[in-house]
């Protein structure tokens, strides 16, 4: 009889620790299921909030470019006409006003460079290639950095969104390159294979660590590079950076091409 109950005792132990772990088990799965949701629905989020701030920034620089368009570009050159109209005899007097409308017409010159280059529709009508060219164009103008561009495949539309989303990217590389690099030299490649699309700029300056940008506790460190990668992120591109001290940089873009919309394509 002890023995009996004693066999009773053992199975009913054994089912018992086993309603436990199954039990446990489910409260896990059920845990994780919930981390699983909530994590993306937080991802959703942050998508959703940078897509509202980048939507914020575009109309912010719309409005900036169409202001320098329309009056201050009208000011310089209603300044410049007025000095064109002025009669001086004087030859110091006349070689003045010379230089000065010469400064005012580079002045205009630079402003519509900018308002176009700030423009979203300008920018969207002209396509990531050529705004690239011509953002690159107006690098190379200033005399301070060599630049250089290359395309290799057959080109292909992404559609008008993830164009300007990528060239704002380019166009935050090629300011940092500006601002902190020290570069003498600047290249832009982009390629087109079958699956995807990659843009690769790389300069000669100064480099740094990465370190870091790794760093959670160093979230004010490269908040520009890290918002270049969430703007990646957001249409589905890769981001990868190279740098080390002397060394210059090297930043790298990879958008798969099966998610993006194409509209044209053209062989290079």
């Amino acid at each position: 009889m002890e023995e009996k109950e004693l066999f009773i005792l053992i199975i009913s132990v054994t089912i018992i620790l086993l309603l436990l772990g199954l039990f446990i088990l489910i409260l896990f799965v059920f845990y994780q299921k919930r981390l699983l949701i909530n994590k993306t629905k937080l991802e959703k989020l942050q998508s959703e909030t940078l897509k509202s701030q980048l939507e914020i920034q575009e109309h912010t620089l719309k409005n900036i470019s169409q202001e320098i368009h329309d009056n201050v570009g009208q000011v310089l050159t209603l300044a410049k006409l007025n000095l064109a109209t002025t009669v001086i005899e004087e030859s110091a007097s006349a070689e003045k006003i010379k230089t000065s409308q010469q400064l005012i017409g580079k002045a205009i010159q630079d402003l519509r460079d900018l308002s176009r280059s700030l423009n979203t529709d300008y920018v969207k009508e002209m396509g990531l290639i050529r705004a690239i060219e011509y953002e690159l164009a107006l690098l190379k103008k200033t005399g301070t950095i060599e630049t250089g561009f290359a395309i290799d495949g057959s080109t292909v539309r992404l559609g008008k969104q993830k164009e300007l989303i990528l060239f704002r990217i380019v166009q935050e590389a090629i300011h940092n390159v500006i601002r902190h690099a020290n570069a003498s030299v600047l290249n832009t490649a982009i390629l087109f294979s079958k699956d995807k699309m990659e843009i690769v700029i790389y300069d000669n300056g100064k480099g740094f660590d990465l370190g870091p940008l790794t760093d959670p506790d160093n979230s004010s460190f490269g908040l520009g590079l890290r918002n270049m990668q969430a703007r990646a992120a957001l249409i589905g591109a890769h981001f990868f950076l190279y740098s080390s001290p002397g060394a210059g940089t090297k930043l790298q873009l990879q958008l798969p091409l099966n998610n993006t919309t194409d509209e044209t394509t053209a062989k290079n």
